[in-house]
């Protein structure tokens, strides 16, 4: 079906739109839907562009603007298909107009729009009025040879991509900026541009770029093999305290000196006794990894220093322990705390001794392995209750290392995360545009019970419920949110933009009176009232009856019967 939209008709009412832009002054955040803001002087942008002209050249810079604008484009093509899912599609269509218009950019006038997303056929014939671009070029670089308004054609571009599912290309053809009397634009499939391929390179990255991107990697990759070399691996983090870790660790893996790793479950002990491990002189020997609360008791003693044949029944045939496959090596004891006393008597044995007995056995071997322990329980408590020894607590405590949880290093938190989305994006084969600004934040306000672990599970059910091209929202990160497990601030004030374009407070329609004065004075009908808070219930609630009763406080059968009375259940 074709949607033909001509210059007579009006826009949708951009209610739905500035509802989403809040100020939060006391915070220093403008939120557009689950995207932070900026409010930056024309002027600002004006010198920035001259000298990215001046430094790369005109060429390079239209590139440079043109990507620019395509990010933005992306992420506003996402909102208006979250805000108007049960739109016409021109309606959903010109929500990216709308807001150029309301970011300030450029007045945007719709000549002709033709739409047939099924059979993906598109043409538009866009004015736009007062571009920024076009200023920036008046005030400070002066008249163009050809047109100007970067950014926003590559924002027009993107944005109608992602709409229609498939390559849209726009051209400016006709820019003030260049001396024309008009700033318009034409958009259409890249295929019926005949320098399609030739525009297409500006959205690619620039060549500069990629030879900077070419010798960083091979400085990265120098630098891993000089890591390697020196046995150095701590998995992923700069902030202060985690630096304080990983300069102790540095301390103690040259050594000989038994560890004890301590901090709160999924806080990455293995990742750290690794590094101990590769930054040892036996880096070249064997790793082995041993959670002994997943090991049952009776089965502790025979996995660990092994078994000979007959010992017990079902011991058909002798075999090699944890510590004996570690020889030469290291091995790690996750949840030290768990092991029987006779385990426990056994473990002391190794540290002093350097020798064990196999469970069945009367002949001891010698082992020469280094010991990383690691409990996320106080083991001197565990002594003055009885179930620890003391002198092998001793032995284990000589090198404590304390690992923070997550919460006390959040600064770590963005490159954490942007590593789990690489890593299941590949996993699952999909392209996300990462976390949103909104999710990103929560993130960083959450208290992460389960730390880094919880932080990976986490990534991966947003990978998982995003689809490709869109970011991962808060909802898609969290199902519940416990308030309980969020640190808890002071409530900010914000503040929207009224019918007026007037900042005022959220909590209220006018900053002068209660949001009911608003509606008496628009003069505005009860029944208009019903209908209006009707529609925006349904909406909320994906047009389900049920879902759009409890968000009114009402039972089923008394909203769907105001539906009916209203007209809107046979719309929906």
């Amino acid at each position: 079906m074709v949607v033909s939209y001509k210059s007579k008709l009006k826009y949708k009412d951009y209610q739905d739109l500035t509802d989403q832009i809040r100020f939060l002054s006391l915070e220093g955040k403008i939120w557009l839907g689950e995207q932070r803001m900026l409010l930056m002087a024309v002027s600002a942008m004006a010198a920035f562009r001259r000298e990215m002209v001046n430094t790369m050249g005109v060429e390079r810079a239209k590139g440079f603007f043109l990507r620019l604008g395509y990010q933005s484009g992306l992420r506003d093509a996402e909102l208006a298909r979250k805000l108007r899912p049960h739109c016409d599609e021109i309606d959903i269509f010109l929500a990216g107009p709308q807001l150029h218009a309301l970011k300030g950019m450029v007045k945007v006038i719709p000549i002709q729009v033709d739409i047939d997303q099924e059979a993906g056929n598109f043409y538009a014939e866009i004015e736009w009025v007062d571009s920024f671009e076009v200023e920036i070029c008046q005030t400070e670089l002066g008249q163009m040879d050809e047109p100007a308004c970067w950014s926003l054609l590559g924002y027009a571009c993107a944005y109608t991509s992602s709409f229609m599912g498939r390559e849209i290309i726009f051209r400016e053809i006709s820019c003030r900026g260049c001396g024309d009397e008009k700033c318009v634009i034409v958009g259409k499939p890249a295929e019926q541009w005949e320098d399609a391929e030739e525009f297409a390179r500006y959205f690619k990255a620039d060549p500069i770029i990629e030879e900077l991107y070419d010798l960083q990697s091979q400085v990265s990759s120098l630098r891993s093999s000089l890591e390697k070399q020196q046995g150095q691996y701590y998995g992923i983090g700069q902030s202060a305290s985690y630096n304080k870790v990983c300069k102790m660790i540095d301390k103690a893996a040259l050594g000989k000196v038994s560890v004890l790793l301590l901090g709160e479950t999924g806080v990455g002990k293995e990742v750290v006794a690794r590094s101990v491990h590769l930054r040892s002189e036996r880096a070249d020997g064997p790793f082995i990894a041993v959670n002994c609360a997943a090991i049952p008791p009776d089965l502790i003693e025979p996995e660990l220093f092994g078994v000979e044949k007959g010992a017990f029944t079902g011991a058909n045939q002798s075999r090699p322990g944890r510590f004996e496959r570690a020889n030469g090596g290291t091995i790690f004891l996750d949840e030290v705390v768990e092991l029987t006393p006779r385990a426990q008597a056994s473990l002391l044995r190794v540290l002093q001794e350097g020798e064990l007995e196999r469970v069945g056995d009367n002949r001891t071997r010698s082992v020469n392995v280094r010991i990383i322990a690691a409990t996320n329980e106080s083991l001197a408590t565990a002594v003055e209750a009885g179930r620890f020894r003391a002198d092998l607590y001793y032995r284990l405590n000589v090198f404590p290392v304390k690992i923070p949880p997550l919460r006390e290093r959040l600064e770590d938190l963005p490159l954490l995360a942007e590593h789990f989305l690489r890593k299941f994006q590949t996993e699952y084969n999909k392209r996300t545009l990462g976390l949103s600004d909104k999710a990103l934040e929560l993130c960083l306000r959450y208290r992460w019970p389960g730390n880094i672990r919880e932080l990976e599970n986490v990534i991966e059910r947003g990978v998982i419920l995003t689809d490709n091209k869109e970011t991962i929202s808060q909802e898609a990160l969290f199902a519940v949110f416990p308030d309980s497990e969020f640190h808890q601030a002071s409530p900010q004030p914000s503040e929207v933009i009224d019918d007026d374009g007037q900042i005022v407070a959220g909590n209220t329609h006018s900053a002068s009176g209660h949001w009911a004065d608003g509606i008496l004075n628009s003069g505005i009908s009860l029944d208009e009232v019903e209908k209006t808070l009707m529609q925006r219930a349904m909406n909320e609630a994906n047009q389900n009856v049920s879902g759009a009763a409890r968000l009114l406080g009402l039972t089923r059968p008394a909203l769907a019967y105001r539906l009916k009375k209203s007209g809107l259940l046979s719309e929906s």
